[in-house]
């Protein structure tokens, strides 16, 4: 809120910024420890954590006010971030005007207000290390500032990635735009910069015995986006700290495109530990989900988040390339439907011109009728919305689903065939191709590749039943749906039998499926449906769908499912004549965090969605 502001007042408005993430920091703790049910020892000494952050604000803004005319528009913005308490009323009231009730408060006040006032004396005598601001046709004339980008000029410099800093650039002066991972000063005429660009770092070495480069950039706080000018040089020994250990990067010009708070909500070292470091030492801190998900911007620039991402969109990537190299076309479907596309109530209702829509559960009725519409062999990846209220680790109510649906010769089997080829093309080009960003995610999170046959592994529901009684840890289903402690268990027997973490479980009860599943035609308690487990989990459903007209309406009788107009129509589509035809849906999410052996499916969502969440 500051940036034009006169440099006399940029450093007392950096300590108000501070202050300000110190109190938000103290508040949401206390808030946290209360959700927690801590004991009263805990929260009282967090509130009074809190106290002594406003009261250092107050200071802080007191100093500040204290600094410009009152009337001008900096004194008024300062004056708003006084908190509510603090906000003069009138005349101001003096210092021992504080209620007896509230001394230790006000002695704290004070003695913040005399460290601001001492810090803004020290800042304002070298003022002169925040360095100008400059506008982009005013870059050339320092060699460092805080540069405003307004679009004014068009880009004519070349800019070189961090990750494409290597020997072979020797003797080479580059321009590299990175965040401030870290400031090490060493003197007055030293300092070490890390730079970070996604998952790559290097050290850049400000060198200067006179002005204040060096000084500048001392003072960038972490997470600042920086503009750098250098020459690429070798080190003589390794920068052991940085991905691109191999080159440092001499600077030149240093401009500070944006600054970051000083004190932000979390720390990425903090954030970026595993939990083998944090069981060694019990005195680092932990990051919790919350925490994490609150400001979720920050969180992202772990470097394991980073390599989930690029994971996942790796994931995206050979499922279209695959299903393309197999003659299958990419559609879009509606996300706003007049029936709920998988029956139930687990439905998101939404208001539509005076009527009733939904949010799709699924795009599975208009997969149907585009094999109906002589497609052939179509896929989708969009959202999905699930409105179950369900906690867990492994559940969102919308997350990214990759469906495909196929015509088939004369058995379902055949869809079983291209999922598994699918899954196997997947996994192989995520181990050779995404090797940087597997390395990435498993140094916080270690995790292997999941094992999978050559051809598919399938075991029938009659099986499973089998297994799980001979074991004895889980009761068999029997014509129920698979608990998640029935499919935990259930993985590890298959695991061990089989030798892999990816199968097929066929033979669904036909209880347990929607509507449009096709019966099995030996027992009609079975059905020609299946559903593939990663792990121990379920990541993915599919079946035979049924494309004879008076068997689907008798199924959606069954099953108690009322008819309205659009289902009617999709109804309707098998009367024009339907192929035989199956497919499947997988979760995106759930797919990438079993994959990676992730402690819960938040962390590959990456603004998650649940029944508690749907901010930020």
């Amino acid at each position: 809120f500051f940036f034009f502001w006169p440099q006399s007042l940029c450093v007392l408005a950096m300590s108000i910024e501070a202050a300000e993430a110190a109190v938000a920091s103290s508040g949401q703790r206390v808030r946290d420890l209360k959700a927690e049910g801590a004991d009263k020892e805990a929260v009282e000494a967090a509130v009074a954590e809190l106290q002594a952050a406003k009261a250092t604000l107050t200071a802080s803004v007191e100093a500040a006010l204290a600094s410009c005319a009152e009337g001008t528009p900096e004194y008024d913005v300062l004056k708003a971030k006084l908190p509510a308490a603090a906000k003069p009323k009138g005349k101001e009231k003096k210092k021992d005007d504080a209620p007896q009730n509230d001394r230790a408060a006000a002695k704290a006040a004070r003695a913040a207000q005399r460290g601001a006032k001492a810090e803004a004396k020290a800042a304002t005598k070298d003022e002169a290390v925040l360095g100008p601001n400059l506008s982009q046709a005013e870059m050339d004339s320092a060699e460092f500032g805080n540069l405003f980008i307004q679009s004014t000029h068009a880009a004519t410099r070349a800019w070189t990635g961090v990750k494409e800093l290597v020997p072979s650039l020797a003797g080479q002066q580059v321009w590299v735009r990175a965040r401030v991972a870290t400031s090490r000063k060493q003197g007055k005429a030293l300092c070490f910069l890390q730079l970070r660009q996604s998952m790559h770092t290097a050290q850049a070495v400000v060198f200067a015995k006179e002005g204040e480069l060096v000084g500048f950039a001392a003072t960038l706080p972490r997470e600042s986006v920086v503009d750098v000018f250098g020459e690429v040089t070798l080190p003589a020994e390794a920068v052991a700290s940085c991905s691109q250990s191999a080159v440092e990067l001499q600077v030149r010009r240093l401009y500070c495109v944006s600054r970051a708070m000083p004190e932000l909500p979390l720390q990425l070292e903090d954030a970026a530990r595993s939990d083998e470091q944090l069981a060694a030492d019990p005195s680092l801190t932990r990051v919790n989900q919350d925490v994490r998900l609150n400001h979720r911007v920050i969180d992202l620039r772990t470097a394991a988040n980073q390599g989930i991402f690029r994971l996942q969109s790796a994931v995206c990537e050979h499922f279209r390339g695959f299903l393309l190299s197999q003659g299958f076309t990419e559609i879009h479907s509606p996300k706003m439907i007049g029936t709920a596309s998988e029956g139930g109530a687990d439905v998101f209702r939404v208001e539509y011109f005076g009527r009733d829509a939904y949010l799709a559960q699924s795009p599975q009725l208009y997969k149907q009728m585009a094999i109906a519409s002589d497609f052939d062999r179509v896929f989708e990846v969009g959202p999905v919305f699930r409105a179950e209220n369900s906690n867990t680790r492994r559940h969102l109510c919308e997350f990214v689903g990759l469906d495909m649906e196929m015509s088939l010769g004369y058995h379902y089997d055949e869809v079983i065939e291209v999922l598994h080829a699918m899954f196997v093309h997947i996994f192989d080009g995520l181990e050779t191709r995404c090797a940087p960003e597997l390395a990435a995610v498993r140094a916080q999170f270690p995790s292997d590749k999941p094992r999978c046959a050559e051809r598919p592994t399938v075991v029938h529901w009659e099986e499973a039943e089998e297994m799980l009684a001979e074991d004895g840890a889980e009761a068999p289903p029997g014509l129920s749906d698979l608990s998640t402690a029935q499919e935990r268990r259930l993985g590890e027997l298959v695991a061990a039998k089989y030798g892999v973490d990816l199968y097929f479980l066929d033979r669904f009860p036909a209880a347990a499926r929607p509507f449009y599943t096709m019966p099995a035609p030996d027992d009609p308690d079975y059905s020609n449906s299946y559903d593939i487990f990663l792990r121990g989990e379920e990541i993915c459903s599919g079946a035979q769908r049924i494309h004879d007209p008076s068997m689907l309406e008798e199924a959606i009788a069954a099953k108690g499912v009322a008819v309205g107009p659009a289902l009617s129509t999709y109804i309707e589509s098998m009367r024009y004549g339907m192929p035989p035809h199956g497919g499947a849906g997988i979760g995106l999410e759930r797919l990438v965090f079993l994959y990676l052996n992730l402690d819960n499916v938040r962390k590959a969502s990456m603004f998650p969605r649940d029944p508690n969440r749907c901010s930020p």
